[in-house]
């Protein structure tokens, strides 16, 4: 087991609320949200199986990018101090954090040090999971998301439902809607003008911004280079305009060697947008004179990627690149949506890591490995091959042995443990057959959810065991 020296259990907005099947109950009654989902996660998976039957090598890619994920995570803290030491060489400075309180005090602090109370954002699934944002805007400082998707959610004060699209439980008119008190207009529900409206909206902040606050897809342990892969360009500008830099990346996202690298970047556009190649990947190494920022920071997270680390049977879930391809095939993320799931990370992916970060102790989180059908779709999709229908059947063995309190179930099952253990006893208990005959029309407790939609069968007078006996 690979140990990294700081064991620690995951906070931030890693802990639902409420158990995924009271919050899935609830979502399912919003059919706006269900049917925007469905057309936009069929869209994007019909894109992805087209450019993915292009390549005669697919699944030689997904082989390689599961032993490169492999390989990192089991030598993870040698390479970690090797970025360390190549970031470092080339003038950047590296922060540790063992949880997400640490990673947002160290965060506030470095702005602070600037004189800012404005910083510019881009997307970053690292800085959700930890809830910068909340954090800094209750510091007095305004954290601005320039992805145009996190800018719909941030504007619409509104929670993120997908890895990769945030925003794809709103259809155009929402948006023009959230986007109309915040941009000149006039505006429509057409995509152009709606875009439009939101450079015209960032230009501003982009000129002018002097602090940046940065997620990362990447790591290239052998040179200290960061890599960001996106669709639109405003990554780019948060990159290179300001002065200061901090970029905020989970320990698991190290890459030994460029060449690794070349694997997820041919596996993470087709997998993500359905595209051949992304349009932008920033890649910065340290700091250069007259050219990007002057101070750059790396905060390295482990907010649990440690205990998840320590379970053999569960750790490739660290192997995830956030391509969000698990979602878009999911049948019950498409009928539950995002915020069922109540964590950052929503989805297949999402009910085998949130759970492992947080602890099956964390009690509503226990339920996550639990919201699947167990068909396999994820499997099937995943770029790096995780087995998440196995790790689910792993964590619900765990959450039944080490979490769940004796209840209604247990005693039933316990029960007819005893009986079925017996012939003597089971044989005593078919006797008693006929003073059952009536009908059934209500049970209390756990069956009784079933004799709401059912008519319980009448018993028969004689069981089988004893017709055989006479009979025979």
């Amino acid at each position: 087991m690979v140990n990294l020296g700081i064991p620690t259990y995951g906070q931030g907005n890693l802990h639902i609320d409420q158990p995924f099947p009271a919050a899935a109950k609830k979502q399912l009654r919003n059919t706006q949200m269900r049917a925007n989902i469905r057309h936009a996660t069929h869209t994007i998976r019909g894109k992805r199986a087209d450019v993915v039957d292009e390549l005669p090598d697919w699944e030689d890619l997904r082989s390689a990018g599961s032993a490169v994920k492999e390989g990192v995570m089991a030598r993870l803290p040698e390479l970690l101090e090797q970025f360390e030491r190549e970031f470092t060489a080339r003038g950047g400075v590296v922060h540790w954090a063992r949880d997400a309180a640490e990673a947002n005090a160290i965060v506030e602090k470095l702005v602070r040090e600037t004189g800012e109370t404005e910083i510019l954002k881009v997307k970053s699934m690292a800085t959700q999971e930890i809830g910068l944002n909340e954090h800094l805007a209750a510091a007095g400082i305004s954290a601005i998301e320039t992805d145009l998707a996190e800018l719909i959610v941030q504007l619409g004060d509104d929670k993120p439902s997908h890895i990769l699209v945030p925003a794809i439980h709103r259809n155009r008119r929402e948006i023009r809607d959230i986007f109309t008190p915040h941009m000149p207009g006039p505006l429509t529900d057409e995509p152009r003008v709606l875009a439009e409206a939101a450079r015209r909206h960032l230009r501003e902040k982009f000129l002018r911004a002097k602090v940046a606050v940065s997620g990362a897809n990447f790591g290239v342990a052998s040179t200290g280079t960061l890599a960001v892969v996106e669709s639109e360009g405003n990554g780019r500008m948060c990159l290179t305009l300001p002065e200061t830099l901090i970029t905020v990346m989970g320990i698991e996202k190290i890459v030994p060697t460029f060449e690794d690298l070349e694997v997820f970047l041919q596996l993470l556009p087709r997998s993500s947008t359905g595209e051949r190649m992304n349009p932008y990947t920033s890649l910065w190494t340290g700091v250069h004179a007259d050219d990007g920022p002057r101070n750059v920071h790396l905060v390295l997270l482990d907010n649990g990627r440690s205990a998840v680390l320590a379970d053999e049977a569960g750790r490739s879930a660290l192997h995830c690149i956030r391509c969000s391809a698990c979602l878009n095939v999911c049948p019950v993320y498409e009928h539950a949506g995002g915020h069922a799931y109540g964590s950052t990370y929503p989805g297949p992916i999402g009910a085998i890591l949130s759970p492992q970060l947080t602890g099956l102790e964390a009690e509503s989180n226990a339920t996550l490995p639990f919201a699947s059908t167990l068909c396999g779709a994820c499997y099937d999709v995943c770029p790096v091959k995780i087995n998440i229908p196995d790790i689910l059947v792993h964590l619900r063995a765990r959450s039944v042995t080490e979490v769940e309190k004796p209840g209604q179930m247990s005693l039933l099952m316990k029960g007819a443990s005893l009986v079925m253990r017996s012939g003597r006893v089971m044989s005593l208990l078919e006797r008693a057959l006929p003073l059952a005959r009536f009908r059934i029309r209500w049970l209390p407790g756990l069956v009784g959810g079933w004799t709401q939609q059912r008519i319980v069968p009448t018993p028969p007078k004689q069981s089988f065991r004893h017709w055989f006996k006479e009979n025979r």
